[in-house]
Formats: C-alpha cells, sequence, structure tokens
C-alpha cells in the first residue's frame, strides 16, 4: 500500500493504523501532530484510525511548552511575580519580561538556548515544521530550551493565506496543546508585509475556535482597531519590514494603536538594535518581539543582553515621562546670582 507522507511516497507492508506508521517511522507520538487528508488525528484516535491506498499525511513536530503549572514549578524556573514589579498580561497570563524572542537563525542549538537565557525573555516564538522522516532522531529544540520555564508561542511564519495560517495552527495545538499563537499571514516573499485581508479572515476564525490570537499586522491603527474588536489579544505593528533591521519607521502610527487600544501593542519586526528597542518602548509599547536582530548580530549573546537593557531602558523612560520638546534653551542652573 502507498501513501504519501509529508510529500513523499512510502511504501507500506500492508494495512497500517496511524499509530503503527508513527513507530515505523521511529517517532515519538507524543512530540507530533498528524494530519491525514486535511483533517488533524486526535491523538487518542492514532490507534483506531486505519490507512488506505492513496491516503495524504502530515506529520509535523512542535515541541511542547507553556507556563509551568504550579507554583512550586514557578517558583524554580524564577517566573514568581511581586506586586511590585511591572508586568504585563496576555490572554490572561501574567509576565514580566517584555522582551520576546524567535528561535530561528542560529547557527545551533545551543546558541540559541544561551540567547534567550541572555535576553531573560519568558516568551519564545516557534514555527510548525514538518517532521524529518529520513532522520527522526535529530536533536529538537524542546532538548535544549525548556518549555516548563518559557512559553512556546506557535507562528505561522511563511502562511500567505488564511487556510495556511489555520490549518497550520490547528495542527500546533493538536501537537502541544497551545492556545496561545501568533497568527502573521503574509503577502508577497520581497517584503513580508503582512496581508490584512486574510489575517482579518484567519483572525475571525482561530477566534471562533477559542485560539487565543496575538496578530503581526500592518501599522495602520484602523485595521488595528479592528483586530482588537475582533476580539484579538494582543496587537502586533511592524517597526519595518521583518528582519530588515531598519528600526522604527513608523513612530507616529504606532503611537496611535497604542493609545486606542485597551490589549497589549507590541512592535513585532524591524528591530535592528537595542536603541530601537527602547524607543519602541518610549512610545508606550508593552513589549517588543524580535529575532533576526540577535541571531544576526557579531556576537548574539552580547546582543541579546543589549535588548534586554534596552527594553528594560525604553520603559523605565516611557514610565518616568520624558521632559517636554522646547524650541529654546533653558540652562539647568539658575541665572539669578551670578558674579
Amino acid at each position: 500500500m502507498n501513501v504519501i507522507v509529508n510529500g513523499e511516497q512510502q511504501s507500506l507492508d500492508g494495512s497500517k493504523t496511524v499509530e503503527q506508521l508513527i513507530g515505523t517511522l521511529g517517532l515519538d507520538g507524543r512530540k507530533v501532530a498528524v494530519e491525514r487528508n486535511m483533517e488533524i488525528v486526535p491523538k487518542s484516535q492514532y490507534n483506531n484510525v486505519s490507512l488506505v491506498e492513496g491516503d495524504r499525511l502530515e506529520i509535523v513536530h512542535f515541541i511542547g511548552g507553556g507556563a509551568p503549572d504550579s507554583q512550586e514549578d514557578k517558583m524554580k524556573s524564577g517566573l514568581v511575580k511581586t506586586e511590585r514589579e511591572d508586568t504585563f498580561e496576555v490572554a490572561g497570563r501574567t509576565f514580566s519580561s517584555r522582551l520576546l524572542v524567535g528561535t530561528g537563525k542560529y547557527r545551533d542549538f545551543e546558541e540559541t538556548a544561551a540567547a534567550i537565557e541572555a535576553s531573560g525573555a519568558e516568551i519564545v516564538t516557534v514555527a510548525v515544521r514538518r517532521v524529518n522522516i529520513t532522520d527522526p532522531g535529530q536533536p529538537m529544540l524542546v532538548d535544549f530550551v525548556d518549555p516548563k520555564k518559557y512559553t512556546y508561542l506557535p507562528n505561522t511564519a511563511g502562511c500567505f493565506t488564511a487556510d495556511e495560517a489555520v490549518r497550520t495552527l490547528r495542527l500546533a495545538r493538536e501537537a502541544g496543546g497551545w492556545d496561545l499563537v501568533k497568527l502573521e499571514v503574509l503577502g508577497d516573499g520581497k517584503t513580508l508585509y503582512p496581508k490584512m485581508i486574510e489575517t482579518l479572515e484567519a483572525a475571525e476564525i482561530l477566534l471562533k475556535e477559542d485560539f487565543k490570537v496575538m496578530v503581526y499586522c500592518s501599522d495602520d491603527p484602523i485595521i488595528a482597531k479592528r483586530l482588537e474588536d475582533l476580539g484579538c489579544h494582543a496587537i502586533m505593528p511592524l517597526a519595518a519590514p521583518i528582519g530588515s533591521g531598519l528600526g522604527i519607521q513608523n513612530p507616529v502610527t504606532i503611537r496611535l494603536i497604542k493609545e486606542q487600544s485597551s490589549v497589549p501593542v507590541l512592535v513585532d519586526a524591524g528591530v535592528g538594535t537595542a536603541s530601537d528597542a527602547a524607543i519602541a518602548m518610549e512610545l508606550g509599547c508593552d513589549g517588543v518581539l524580535m529575532n533576526t536582530a540577535i541571531a544576526e548580530a557579531k556576537y548574539p549573546i552580547k546582543m541579546a543582553q543589549a535588548m534586554k537593557a534596552g527594553v528594560d531602558a525604553g520603559r523605565l523612560a516611557y514610565l518616568a515621562g520624558r521632559m517636554p520638546r522646547k524650541k529654546y534653551a533653558d540652562p539647568s542652573s539658575p541665572l539669578a546670582g551670578l558674579i
């Protein structure tokens, strides 16, 4: 019997269930999600679903995660906050670090783990990808970045339609049980700008299915308000094109989005260095998400530390309230009593 697994034809010796196929491929059923002919196969049904000639299966691995469940685990991982700490909340979950980081583009998993640790981030984004069925024993991110210490945020990186994004996040939830997700639907491969019509469509579907959606979007206050009205749990306007490192190109519109929003607003994409992160926070944003700025720095660990400091400094400056801008000089020392 022949079936298609992750785009490749597989010849099976007789009839098999999904569970038997997973075993034949040398995979751990607890760490994967399976889609058969565009339909999710629940883990509880792996042993009951028999394959037939021509079935098309997608088997993806998605490294499990979420905030620790018990108070003891929180104490061990350093995630317990005091009332005096400056925290922010997304979908009922409280975080103290306002720096969110991605897990791609690093040289290896060791560097990924070290950079995340140095950044102080509590939320890390991860992508759903096909299992490499030719080498099922290859290392996985979960072995280096502890899902009990960090909240894993599944994203839809690389999706160009609403259908692709929804399908990806359904698989992510089946693989790891996540409901807090990052939605992005891209318009084209050159700019990686968000395709907002399909982003809205995907957000509406996901929210109806009880996903907690953090959404990458354009810096358009009208669109941002529409996303919030739909029920999205965080609005994430781009500062500049993804991976460009250009910094904050749109401070006015980002500030407008923040001022009108009752959910967290996080700058997503385009940050290049620590001063960019500080500017985003000085605008009043609740956080900053970045990947390339750290991963492609000459020394990623040092840059992760710099980004942490930049976010912290920008947040403190925002809370302090900057001095007003003036047209003319205003001496620091009084002029009265001069010799």
